[in-house]
């Protein structure tokens, strides 16, 4: 465990992120092994199946990240101000909270899957492998959920390097396990996602059972709550506009796939090629935003206003490098990184993959520092301005991906991404300095 509010505020918020943007990279992996695999051994229809049950997918993920937010900021709120056995106690309720929640979700998926593929116009062609992919997908969310709150759970202690580990570990696994079923085994969509379903459950089983460990060997005085009603509502303050925030994503990007659907298969093969690539630096942006979260938690737990400025300079440094590095990369090997996905059939889908990228990835800044303001506002509890920077951005993507491409076709898709990050970047600057994360003390203790 890692305390964050001693030391220097750029070494140890920079320690703390590189493990956990590795661990992130390493999930990713999942779902690019998927697509991969799926577009270099199967073809061109099974990457776009795959790609378009992966937007589906994010909105159970995003009630999976909902609950892995609300117990980190919570936890690290408590593990910054020594409350030891509320901390035990926060981490049992978070799990049977969270446990009933998956329950429900899984029965949803397995109901509303069909008529939401068909909603988003998925073409026949594909709509059986997407359909594969879902339900075994829904099948294994206990491990999803289990597993994302077990890694909130160790961040918000200070510990980013044991999901590290176990990421590396099983996304490798996953990568092999792939090859193995859609070559060796001939079994298609499916063979894909049952290795994802194998290797998430092992890892997900490996973390939890480390983190109980952990939880139990920590000493307090007194016996903790299995449940606390307490504590409950304010994992759930955070937990709630998280999820909902991470839905409207969600909902919009499947409004976006559905667009992009009615061009056709080649256009949804190239769209999920690139946009699996997109993610991929996206997601290890959002990670530093993540290690921004629970740094704000653990010093505003602590009482320690001061090191939550110097820690958001040293963020955006960070951050901005980082996404420096990632637009450097994309530009220039658009080419060969789509080309992953693709067969030699599939020039058509390679082309629009590449337009994507050139759009898209210069302007990972902007959204990178969106990332770090974010950070801080969910830190310090400040839901609701987290919530309308994002809910701007995506409904100025969704609109505009919709007119741009009544004119310009499939590009003018891509083209709605640079106006919503830049909207929504400068809404999220702007409530971080403005200063509505400052801490109340309802918001903090």
């Amino acid at each position: 465990m890692k305390d964050l509010t001693t030391g220097d505020p750029k070494k140890v918020l920079m320690m703390f992120s590189f493990p956990l943007m590795g661990s992130i990279m390493f999930q990713q992996l999942y779902n690019i092994a998927d697509s991969l695999v799926a577009g270099k051994f199967i073809g061109e229809n099974a990457l776009a199946a795959v790609g378009n049950a992966y937007e589906v997918t994010l909105i159970f993920l995003a009630f999976a990240f909902g609950c892995n937010v609300g117990s980190s900021v919570v936890l690290a709120q408590l593990f910054g101000a020594k409350r030891y056995r509320d901390l035990k106690t926060a981490v049992y309720t978070t799990f049977i909270a969270s446990g009933i929640l998956c329950g429900i979700l899984m029965i949803v998926g397995f109901v509303f899957s069909p008529a939401l593929l068909r909603l988003i116009n998925t073409p026949d062609d594909i709509f059986a492998d997407t359909m594969t992919y879902l339900y075994i997908y829904t099948a294994g969310l206990v491990f999803l959920f289990f597993y994302n709150i077990s890694t909130g759970i160790f961040s918000a202690l200070g510990d980013s390097k044991t999901p590290f580990y176990f990421l590396a570990a099983s996304s490798t696994a996953n990568i092999a396990m792939d090859i193995w079923f859609v070559t060796g085994f001939n079994m298609g969509v499916s063979g894909v996602a049952w290795a994802t379903f194998i290797c998430q459950g092992i890892s997900c089983i490996a973390a939890f059972s480390l983190i109980i460990k952990k939880i139990i060997n920590i000493k307090c005085e007194g016996k903790p709550a299995l449940f606390s009603f307490e504590i409950f509502k304010k994992i759930t303050r955070i937990a709630v506009p998280s999820i909902f925030q991470q839905s409207f994503v969600s909902v919009g990007n499947i409004i976006i796939q559905g667009i992009v659907n009615g061009f056709g298969t080649t256009c949804m093969a190239g769209y999920a090629a690139a946009v699996k690539v997109n993610n991929f630096a996206i997601t290890s942006l959002t990670t530093l935003g993540t290690a921004m979260s629970n740094y704000t938690a653990q010093n505003l737990g602590a009482d320690k206003q001061d090191r939550v400025t110097k820690g958001f300079k040293s963020g955006i440094a960070m951050v901005v490098t980082a996404a420096a590095a990632f637009s450097i990369i994309f530009i220039l090997l658009r080419e060969p990184l789509i080309g992953l996905f693709m067969t030699e059939e599939s020039q058509e889908a390679l082309s629009i993959g590449k337009t994507f990228l050139l759009i898209v990835s210069p302007f990972f800044f902007l959204v990178s520092i969106k990332f770090i303001a974010d950070g801080v506002l969910r830190g310090a509890a400040a839901m609701s301005w987290f919530m309308t920077a994002t809910f701007v951005d995506l409904a100025a993507r969704v609109i505009l991906a919709f007119l741009f491409s009544i004119e310009f076709d499939s590009t003018g898709i891509w083209l709605a991404w640079p106006v919503g990050w830049t909207i929504s970047c400068l809404m999220s600057l702007s409530f971080y300095l403005v200063g509505v994360w400052k801490p109340k003390p309802s918001r903090v203790k």
